[in-house]
């Protein structure tokens, strides 16, 4: 199994920045893409970012200049560099991550727990 645990969400006033974190673990044998969803209350959860293996991204218009993905291999972990948060990015975080565990020859989705951010002042 594979478990996704996010980390960095907070609470941060108009125009400011956080950096979200998704750590993979357990019994991994392949993280192949991940990505980045939120979802705000009585919404659906929407993409944010995604980020290939080999490190090709794809972003939401609504962040397009204002957020970076990133990843490191090495630590099987994802970043969010969110800059310049509006009030509209108050949602829940989530991580996503297609990976196949040791012993399985598939890939399978992995979601975390998520993580708050709130955009206040």
């Amino acid at each position: 199994q594979v478990q996704l645990v996010e980390s960095g969400g907070g609470l941060v006033p108009p125009g400011g920045s956080l950096r979200l974190s998704c750590t993979a673990s357990g019994s991994i044998f392949r993280l192949n893409s991940m990505y980045w969803y939120r979802q705000a209350p009585g919404k659906q959860r929407d993409l944010v970012a995604g980020i290939l293996s080999g490190g090709s991204t794809t972003y939401a218009d609504s962040v397009k200049g204002r957020f970076t993905i990133s990843r490191d291999n090495a630590k099987n972990t994802m970043f969010l560099q969110m800059n310049n948060l509006k009030p509209e990015d108050t949602a829940v975080y989530y991580c996503k991550a297609n990976a196949a565990a040791v012993g399985s020859t598939y890939l399978s989705v992995y979601w975390g727990q998520g993580t708050q951010v709130t955009v206040s002042s």
